[in-house]
């Protein structure tokens, strides 16, 4: 059983209404309806008798609703005394979005619904960030590469340019451009999937044209900057990093070097599908280019 079930259906008892309820909540009505029929099943009975005209609670709803009022306060308790604050909004994130969270969080305060929200940062792998938003853990993840995912709205926000990233050993560190024919016959290290991004279907096919494919599910180390320790290691082997993440490398035992032709990488905003537009449009705009 969920709290945020338990939330809402006190709002909802409180207005005898679904739609008062959802703007109570700032949440899209729809949602509201979904976690009061979920709790229902899960309670294996009726809270709310429904018409077009009103809303009413059961029996069972009253004595639901005392306890759900307990549950809440209990929790509101425990945050008080852990000194965390409830109007706290979570953001998932990882390495290489240090500019762009600053811009977007700064963004988000001057929003008159954020006013007064803290922000807490969650540095998640890929699959655990999207996972997050999904159960409600927490309120929206920034992601590269990803187009969809099931029971989450994914909102394209930012265009990076992608960066050969080499040993300063490496035959093409002295050139302006990378040429992907040139960096195949070295070795592709890729970050885990859960902690990089996922390459673009155009430059993973011109890798792949290139003779690379034996090579292109090699996973480095878990993380990005294990990846560029192990390049800068190896003279022959290589990487791709969006430009932000680029910006955030302090090696200097490696060299980034722009695609030629010019290789780009999507950067989205994920928020949940219930979101309220007028939210998810002010989320995309702040961590927009």
């Amino acid at each position: 059983m969920e709290l945020r079930a338990l939330r809402y259906f006190v709002a909802v008892a409180d207005e005898l209404h679904f739609g008062r309820a959802a703007e109570r909540l700032h949440i899209a009505q729809p949602a509201v309806s979904r976690q009061i029929a979920r709790l229902e099943r899960e309670l294996g009975v009726r809270l709310l008798d429904r018409s077009p005209r009103r809303v009413r609670l059961t029996a069972a709803g009253h004595r639901v609703l005392a306890a759900a009022r307990d549950a809440l306060a209990a929790v509101d308790r425990v945050r008080d005394a852990a000194g965390t604050r409830a109007g706290t909004m979570r953001i998932g994130t990882a390495a290489g979005f240090t500019a762009r969270l600053e811009r977007g969080i700064d963004a988000l305060r001057e929003h008159p619904s954020a006013l007064g929200v803290g922000v807490e940062l969650v540095d998640l792998p890929l699959a655990a960030r999207l996972d997050g938003v999904r159960r409600g853990e927490i309120d929206m993840a920034l992601a590269r590469g990803v187009r969809s995912a099931p029971g989450l709205r994914v909102l394209p926000a930012w265009t990076e340019q992608l960066f050969a990233v080499v040993s300063v050993r490496h035959r093409a560190a002295g050139r302006a451009t990378a040429d992907v024919a040139d960096l195949a016959p070295g070795e592709l290290r890729i970050p885990s999937r859960d902690h990089g991004l996922l390459l673009p279907e155009a430059l993973t096919a011109a890798i792949r044209k290139a003779g690379a494919e034996t090579r292109i599910d090699r996973l480095a180390g878990g993380t990005v900057q294990d990846t560029i320790v192990e390049v800068g290691s190896h003279p022959r082997s290589w990487t791709v990093l969006p430009g932000d993440q680029v910006a955030e490398i302090r090696s200097t035992r490696v060299r980034a070097i722009p695609f030629a032709p010019r290789a780009t990488v999507t950067g989205s905003v994920v928020v949940p599908l219930d979101l309220p537009h007028t939210c998810a449009a002010a989320h995309q705009a702040a961590f927009g280019d």
